[in-house]
């Protein structure tokens, strides 16, 4: 595994959807794990930790639609890393935000924006090999 993308809600069934339209195309999509969060607290510690076990080399993400200042994101990043601090293969490791940009609105009031800043997040989560120069990379924040 690459990549272990954490994430709640449903966020989770896109992203789960993006990897089985990929895989039905084709493609090969056995290094990302997708691991859904929905008791986000008290925060679920040992569950973190035991499932990034399971995938000693793969960097640690979490996903999520709202913007970074809204969500979850303050919230699970520190517990995120709490958990790995007690793993033998991640230790010291932080986890990646994959998501829309700080903003002071919580959509863009735009449907066709926001709905390629969903996609573009979507795949951005899943895909561990973005292709550098893309249009979508620069709307949403890695």
């Amino acid at each position: 595994m690459k990549r272990v993308v954490f994430c709640s809600g449903k966020l989770y069934y896109e992203l789960l959807k993006l990897r089985e339209d990929r895989k039905a195309a084709g493609e090969v999509w056995d290094d990302v794990a997708l691991a859904r969060v929905e008791q986000i607290s008290p925060f679920p510690y040992d569950l973190v930790h035991q499932h990034c076990d399971n995938f000693p080399n793969a960097e640690v993400v979490w996903c999520q639609e709202e913007p970074k200042n809204m969500g979850a994101w303050s919230y699970v990043r520190r517990r995120i890393e709490t958990a790995l601090s007690k793993s033998e293969h991640h230790a010291g490791v932080r986890p990646r935000y994959v998501g829309r940009p700080p903003s002071a609105s919580t959509a863009s009031g735009d449907k066709l924006a926001h709905n390629s800043e969903q996609a573009t997040l979507i795949e951005q989560a899943v895909l561990t090999a973005y292709p550098e120069g893309s249009s979508r990379s620069s709307k949403v924040e890695l």
